[in-house]
Formats: C-alpha cells, structure tokens, sequence
C-alpha cells in the first residue's frame, strides 16, 4: 500500500483486519460519513431556488388577494427575495413592459400584444350602496335605471373602473351618461365614500364583503 501499512490479515480463504486495521476503522467511517455529508449539502443546494422575484400587482389583488400567497410562496421557498409594486391595471402593465417587473397581477385588460395573459383566479364585481340608499329605480326595459345614480368610480387606467364601463354598456348606456360624483385614486376610497352615502360604485366583492356583511353596504 502507499503507506506499507497492512490492514487485513489473510486467515485461510477469508480476510480480517489487522490490529491496525481496527485502529483505522473509525477514521474510514468518518471520512465516508463526512463524504456522504457533503454530498448532500451539493444536492440540497443544487436544488435550493434562490434569486429575486418583483411582481406588479393592481390594487384589489395586492390587497385582498396577494398577500397569503405570497407568505405560502416564501414559505416554499424562503431564499427568493420577494418585491411588490401596486397600481392599476395600466401602470402594471407598463411596469412588466418595461422590465421593472417579472410579471403582472391585473383585473382588468391589457392592450399590449406582446404581453402573454393566463387567468390564475376569478373575482366577481358587484353594484354596491349604502345601507340608507333609496332603492334603485327600474327602466321600462326591467333594467336597473344606472343613469339615476350617482357614481364614486375610479380613475382611468383601472380595472375595477373598466368593470363599471362594461356594465353600462351592457345595460345599453354610454358610460360617458352616467352621473359621475367622484373619482377616487383607491378601492377603500371609494369604498368609504360609498359607505357614506355619497353614491353607487361597481367594485370587487373582496374590497366590499367585510362592509356587506356588518351591514353597511348592500349588494
């Protein structure tokens, strides 16, 4: 051997070890127990996801739907550093266009061609008043009269305000006929505002279901 030091003793057909060979014995093992060690901190590591995520997220996502998401996420993988930007529907689009972001979290549309959408969720928008509003007044068609009630709306490039746009070109009514009282830069604001008295809005349920179920809003 490389250190002419003799380990086994050859007994007949069978091998034992030598006085020096029990002595070695548990030095050999450490050293295959620290290999197997080693190789497994280079697996562990090997498969270890670890980098930085920004995500660009609307309003209502970022604050009703994003943040038990993202605790599960860091809890699956707590070496991905995690940044969030909030704002409406356009300015998170042009945050994923311009690279600022890794990807967006929206409502509404998107008009970039180059983006590529995938619906990850579903939310459902509703027509809410004060609990004190005067009942809503029907059309002659049997739709809701929405050119009678005043409208605490968000500001354009929103989705929750392309919602309201979409329903009352559905109910056959230009948006530019609606009689818009407010328009506020936040879903709570309007959300307050609405509670107040002040008008009708078209929001997320999420923003809404505390306030629908205390009775303060209704549907």
């Amino acid at each position: 051997s490389q250190h002419g030091v003799r380990l086994f003793n050859r007994v007949g057909r069978n091998i034992e070890l030598a006085q020096t060979g029990h002595r070695f014995l548990p030095e050999a093992k450490a050293v295959l127990d620290r290999a197997a060690a080693a190789r497994g901190v280079l697996e562990d590591v090997s498969q270890t996801v670890a980098g930085s995520l920004s995500i660009a997220a609307s309003q209502t996502i970022a604050s009703y739907w994003l943040p038990r998401r993202l605790a599960a996420f860091h809890e699956a993988y707590p070496a991905v550093k995690l940044s969030v930007t909030i704002g409406n529907t356009r300015q998170v689009e042009t945050n994923v266009l311009d690279g600022r972001a890794d990807f967006g979290l929206v409502e509404g549309r998107t008009e970039s061609d180059i983006l590529r959408r995938v619906t990850v969720d579903e939310d459902r928008m509703i027509l809410v008043v004060a609990r004190s509003h005067p009942e809503i007044p029907i059309t002659r068609g049997g739709n809701l009269d929405i050119r009678a009630l005043r409208w605490i709306i968000r500001e354009g490039g929103s989705g929750t305000r392309e919602a309201l746009e979409d329903f009352a070109h559905s109910q056959g009514v230009p948006p530019a006929e609606l009689q818009i009282f407010l328009v506020l830069p936040s879903n709570e604001a309007v959300r307050q505002a609405v509670e107040a008295g002040a008008g009708a809005t078209i929001i997320s349920e999420l923003v809404v279901a505390r306030s629908l179920a205390e009775g303060s809003l209704r549907a």
